[in-house]
């Protein structure tokens, strides 16, 4: 892991979930698999990742359910940690500090407290020797914990997982590596080897590829390079053993495993198919065909109720007891090769790259899922070796996302290459695109580079291709020239060429008013208005291999990286060269919401990141040695929430967000110190009180409301504060997948309680309450009687008026109480004192 300052290069979205064996948990309710540098965690039943246990600083290597608590898991990375998770709550419990990166992790219900690694060999640090070794892990109550008791129990293993495995529940262990199998007894003490021949008779190449040990009996199978598949027996006498052979793959054998009772044995490889063998009755086979991509693991749950196999295809599938697939959970679809550039949707903020053959795929980079599919080439792939297909090789968005452009091709060995050019348009009614225009052989040659027109206020919609045919060419969508067409269409609007020189790359301004097309060593800048030339430019002499335009502030200037390792910067004022670099950029690109661009560059075997803008001299942020090769693919991904970061060095990362692709196809992405905090923060567990049962929906709203209600005791309003519209406890419980919520009859009853109004010392003041609404009554009452029964006579002065002077004042209601209160007295006393 590269650090610079407080920021980091990391597995973000995308990342593979084949790389190492998916866990089922005991109920078969949940699926675990590494990812990155985090572990997710998956709904067998709904596909939905519902955890993603983070805190690993690098590459996850195992995920191993802890064999005494089916309830916690074990994660090894390649930062030298091993950690233990509560899965159900997403809770760190314990961090085992090892030392070494740990690529594998292995345990046995016969070892408490110890679990096995693979770690590299420390004493010979030339080759990549690694050893397997026994941990003990300390008792301690700190969550931070150092295992410094390690004892090794093999020498020489092989890194991949699939190639060990317990036997009889940990009575013994079986290592495969090369044309070596051994097999180490713990009780014994003692290892056993049996090696192998490199090809047999009949040409077959015998190298192991995967080990799986029978729970029960002691039977051993191993899966090799030519498609068999080997049970070994009597391997506790080094003279005596046997085997017997399997055949049914035509190609090498990448997983193997047993079911927990021991009855069958499933077995996969590139042909797709799940084959399950039945133990000691092994002609009876059964297969679940069409998987839709190479099977590299193969997991089954220890119910064995549910069977998981991993794809070479970065998909995970569950299946029902080898019948049916009940679930698939696909992640980004990562070929050998990436023909088109990374692209956003403007629509979705999806991530637009190849996917399978002859496709476009669409991936959320938020949801770290695929959202679906775009078949662009509109034929069924053919998997043969050597056979040519038509595949997609370049594609463009315009700026609303309304329109998109692809490019397909086919060579064949004899015939002449076959070119498409098709244009799609958003369909709002199917929310995806609808092939609207297909232009068989645009050009006389391959297609070099094609962009759109993104002025915002432009009245038309234009596209620009160029080819090793010597023209750039521009597309204009035109109305329908008859009535009956159903929609506008696209037509070649312009030819364009420069003393036949081929066209390498193009580029739009900001505001659509200059077009650039480079020559080999020519920058040629012309107006798309009218189709003018309007200047060249061509020193210093190179071919140009990268274009683009400066935004905002920045939008004088254009940029062009030459194959003489130059950076070259353009000022269209003067139409003169502002400044130029000596460094090898591998590509250019630029942040569409500032005025920052990106160069990464190739030296030494690494890639260096620089991020600049063309006005200053001084980068502003630089980053050495981001990934080993060189980076040919990236984008900036717009944030939907922009960061709030002070440092000069991150501001660069506060609008948008950039993602590139290795040469090893893993797409990583710059990280700050505050997006981790924030991402730890959202994972932690909930903070409960000891008074207050923890119910799921108070896990849900509790921290919300904690400040409300202390809010509310301080003060004695007996109103409680309504809860926002756009309250962060609401969106919590709508965002949370329904299947991990309780019943809606179980909530509701708790969720009105918790909208009631909150009272302290609540007999008290009832009691108090119904005291003063009984003497309010009174006084109504009383009041009543008093104007009715004593009303006085009114006297009449000598001019007719009333004497308002003698009348009576009106009695407050403090004296009318009192007056109540004496009436209630008892004076049948004074009538005994005045009779005597």
């Amino acid at each position: 892991m590269v650090e610079h300052g407080d920021i980091r290069v990391v597995h973000r979205g995308g990342s593979k979930i084949n790389f190492r064996e998916p866990v089922i948990t005991n109920d078969s309710r949940f699926l675990l698999c590494a990812s990155g540098e985090c572990v997710k965690v998956f709904s067998t039943s709904t596909e939905e990742c519902i955890h993603d246990l983070r805190g690993h600083t690098d590459l996850v290597t195992g995920v191993l359910l802890k064999p005494s608590n089916h309830l916690q898991v074990y994660s090894c990375s390649a930062d030298g940690t091993v950690r233990l998770w509560d899965f159900t709550d997403g809770i760190l419990i314990k961090t085992y500090v090892i030392g070494y990166p740990v690529y594998s992790i292995f345990a046995s219900a016969n070892h408490e407290g110890v679990i096995f690694i693979v770690t590299p060999t420390i004493s010979d640090k030339r080759s990549e020797l690694f050893q397997l070794v026994a941990v003990h892990l300390p008792q301690s109550g700190d969550q931070l914990v150092e295992a410094r008791e390690l004892s090794a129990v093999l020498s020489d293993v092989s890194s991949n997982p699939a190639a060990i495995d317990f036997g009889r529940g940990g009575e013994y262990i079986a290592s495969a590596k090369g044309l070596l199998l051994e097999v180490y007894f713990f009780k014994k003490q003692k290892a056993y080897r049996f090696s192998l021949k490199e090809d047999n008779t009949k040409g077959g190449k015998n190298t192991f590829m995967c080990v799986a040990c029978h729970p029960k009996d002691d039977c051993i199978a191993t899966g090799h390079e030519d498609g068999k598949i080997r049970l070994w027996r009597n391997f506790n006498h080094k003279k005596e053993y046997t085997y017997s052979t399997l055949h049914w793959h035509h190609s090498a054998v990448s997983s193997l495993c047993f079911t927990p009772e021991g009855t069958n044995l499933l077995s996969g490889g590139i042909e797709s198919v799940l084959v399950q063998w039945r133990y000691n009755q092994e002609s009876q086979r059964d297969f679940l065909p069409r998987l839709g991509a190479a099977i590299t693991h193969i997991a089954v749950s220890p119910d064995g109720a549910l069977f998981c196999t991993s794809h070479s295809d970065n998909k995970i599938t569950i299946i029902q007891s080898c019948v049916k697939v009940s679930a698939v959970i696909q992640g980004l679809v990562k070929g050998e090769s990436l023909r088109t550039d990374l692209m956003m949707d403007p629509r979705s903020r999806s991530l637009v790259l190849n996917g399978k053959p002859g496709h476009l795929q669409f991936y959320s980079l938020q949801r770290d899922k695929l959202l679906y599919n775009l078949d662009i080439v509109q034929q069924e792939y053919i998997h043969e070796s050597g056979l040519e297909q038509f595949e997609v090789v370049k594609a463009a968005f315009n700026s609303s996302g309304s329109w998109l452009a692809t490019v397909e091709e086919r060579k064949q060995k004899v015939a002449e290459l076959e070119l498409n050019l098709k244009l799609w348009a958003y369909d709002e009614q199917t929310q995806s695109f609808v092939l609207n225009t297909t232009i068989s052989a645009p050009h006389e040659d391959r297609i070099t580079d094609m962009c759109f027109c993104h002025a915002a206020d432009s009245q038309t919609t234009m596209l620009v291709s160029t080819s090793k045919d010597g023209h750039f060419k521009a597309w204009k969508l035109a109305a329908p020239a008859h009535t009956e067409d159903e929609g506008p269409s696209w037509s070649c609007d312009f030819v364009g060429t420069y003393h036949s020189l081929v066209p390498e790359c193009c580029c739009f301004s900001a505001d659509g008013s200059l077009l650039a097309v480079s020559f080999q060593e020519v920058v040629t800048v012309w107006s798309p208005a009218s189709w003018e030339l309007l200047t060249t430019l061509s020193q210093p002499p190179g071919a140009i291999r990268n274009l683009c335009f400066g935004r905002l502030s920045c939008s004088k200037y254009l940029l062009g990286t030459t194959a003489n390792n130059l950076l070259c910067c353009w000022n269209l004022l003067t139409c003169s060269l502002e400044w130029s670099t000596s460094m090898d950029v591998s590509l250019l690109l630029a942040d569409p919401l500032s005025e920052n661009m990106a160069a990464f560059c190739c030296q030494a075997g690494c890639t260096d990141l620089f991020v600049f803008k063309p006005s200053e001299p001084r980068p502003l942020f630089s980053h050495k040695a981001v990934c080993s090769g060189k980076v040919t693919r990236a984008v900036f991904a717009p944030r939907e929430e922009m960061l709030e970061s002070c440092e000069e060095s991150s501001q660069w990362l506060n609008r948008s967000q950039l993602y590139f692709l290795t040469q090893y196809m893993d797409l990583m992405t710059f990280s700050t110190k505050a997006e981790e905090d924030r991402l730890m923060a959202s994972s932690k567990q909930l903070v409960i009180d000891d008074s207050v049962a923890m119910t799921p929906f108070y896990l849900l709203l509790g921290k919300h409301r904690q400040q409300e209600n202390q809010d509310t005791l301080s003060s004695l309003s007996a109103e409680r504060t309504a809860l926002p519209q756009g309250s962060v406890a609401i969106k919590e419980l709508l965002q949370t997948p329904a299947h991990v919520l309780p019943s809606t009859s179980f909530l509701c009853s708790m969720f009105v309680k918790s909208l009631l109004i909150s009272v302290t010392d609540t007999r008290e003041e009832n009691k108090q309450a119904e005291e003063e609404m009984e003497s309010e009554k009174e006084e109504e009452d009383s009041e009543g009687e008093m104007e009715s029964g004593s009303v006085r006579p009114t006297q009449q002065t000598p001019d007719g008026g009333e004497a308002g002077e003698c009348a009576a004042p009106a009695l407050t209601k403090a004296q009318l109480r009192e007056l109540r209160r004496v009436k209630k007295l008892d004076h049948s006393w004074l009538a005994g004192l005045l009779d005597s």
